[in-house]
């Protein structure tokens, strides 16, 4: 669940259960009956995916070139596969005929589908978060609450202020790039979601409320040995690991006055949390030298280790004095050197660099003709 954290965006955004692939095979055949439809071929819209330099402002002096990959909605969280060709990402665009967000994958080398837009990942029923390839890249993990609900959970009440919800029948699902589900890796009632992959291709990390509050925890590539990593009371989530699978970088609200914790627990328990305040943080995989990055206030999220692994990208409001925009920033791992990356006047979030370091993906509301659609960009990155 790593939603835009801002009034003025509309999100898109987190024992082993397994089933034989003929048998997820006719889960997902029931499943898709009713299932939203995607336009026909000959209805899908045609873009210019071809590189576009004026999509980059003229401060932006780590991006070399950018290519504008998606069109229409909310489209984020996009992930690398493994080989650097592929990305998947959630998206509740209006073209694919969804009421919320979806899983997708997108071929970075082709562009070519047969019915014109990128395959569906996902089953079309409830709400997903958080798609992240699986080593050998022929299978995506995902949160899904299609199990509970088929429909679109409900959006908290605007009487809470601005709050993200943590939807309670959330589980971790993997399914194969035709979009079976081949495995459930968590059975409980409670939120799981947000997980990511180790680059070793050993661990998964997650967030769940499986302690009494929202934590990191890891389990094997299957499922198995779930441990749990952190124990500060406050939300961590979003984590990724680093380059060399050693250490987890993630957002974490950390109440501290009597105020503060009572607000956070009680929003806890009506499944909700406020993401206005927000810092970075590492820590071993273990949960152990835990390290708080940055203190900016604010709300600073969506952290990817720098392929050097001695520097964090992330983005952030705490230069902004309406709460917008949000940035992305570049820090070392020990606090120091902020810089900023981005300098768009509305929203940039969710970096990922290509597991080769070339590339970097993430998402925008930049050249949007004034919308609030979020579109995923990809750019060559150079060190000046």
């Amino acid at each position: 669940m790593r939603k835009l954290p801002f009034l003025i965006f509309v999100s898109a955004a987190f024992v082993v259960g397994c089933s034989s692939a003929n048998e997820a095979g006719k889960s997902r055949l029931n499943v898709e009956e009713g299932a939203p439809p995607a336009m026909e071929a000959d209805e899908a819209p045609e873009f210019d995916m071809t590189p576009n330099r004026d999509l980059i402002y003229p401060k932006e002096k780590y991006f070399s070139t950018i290519r504008q990959l998606t069109f229409g909605g909310d489209n984020a969280e996009a992930y690398w596969s493994f080989d650097n060709t592929k990305m998947t990402f959630q998206s509740n665009n209006f073209n694919y005929g969804l009421h919320c967000d979806q899983i997708y994958y997108m071929d970075l080398n082709t562009f070519q589908y047969s019915d014109g837009f990128p395959p569906r990942i996902s089953t079309g029923f409830g709400r997903t978060t958080c798609a992240y390839f699986m080593p050998g890249d022929t299978a995506i993990l995902y949160a899904s609450t299609h199990l509970q609900d088929m429909d679109c959970p409900p959006e908290p009440d605007k009487s809470e202020g601005y709050v993200w919800p943590i939807y309670d029948i959330y589980d971790i699902f993997v399914a194969n790039l035709r979009g079976e589900i081949v495995h459930r890796l968590t059975e409980r009632q409670g939120y799981d979601a947000e997980a990511t992959v180790s680059p070793k291709g050993d661990l998964i990390v997650f967030t769940s409320d499986r302690s009494g509050d929202l934590e990191l925890w890891t389990m094997n590539i299957d499922g198995s040995d779930k441990k749990q990593v952190t124990s500060g009371l406050g939300y961590d989530g979003g984590a990724f690991f680093s380059p060399d699978g050693s250490r987890l970088v993630f957002r974490a609200s950390r109440p501290k006055t009597e105020e503060e914790i009572k607000t956070y627990k009680e929003l806890l328990k009506k499944g909700l949390v406020k993401p206005t305040e927000m810092e970075i943080y590492t820590c071993k995989v273990d949960g152990s030298d835990l390290q708080q990055v940055t203190n900016l206030g604010g709300a600073n999220w969506a952290p990817f280790y720098h392929p050097s692994g001695e520097k964090i990208l992330f983005s952030s409001n705490h230069h902004s004095k309406k709460g917008f925009p949000f940035n992305i920033f570049m820090i070392n791992v020990d606090g120091t050197g902020l810089e900023q990356i981005t300098f768009d006047d509305t929203f940039d979030a969710f970096p990922m660099f290509s597991f080769d370091g070339k590339k970097l993906l993430f998402s925008s509301n930049r050249f949007n003709g004034g919308t609030r659609e979020t579109n995923v960009f990809v750019v060559d990155w150079v060190e000046p």
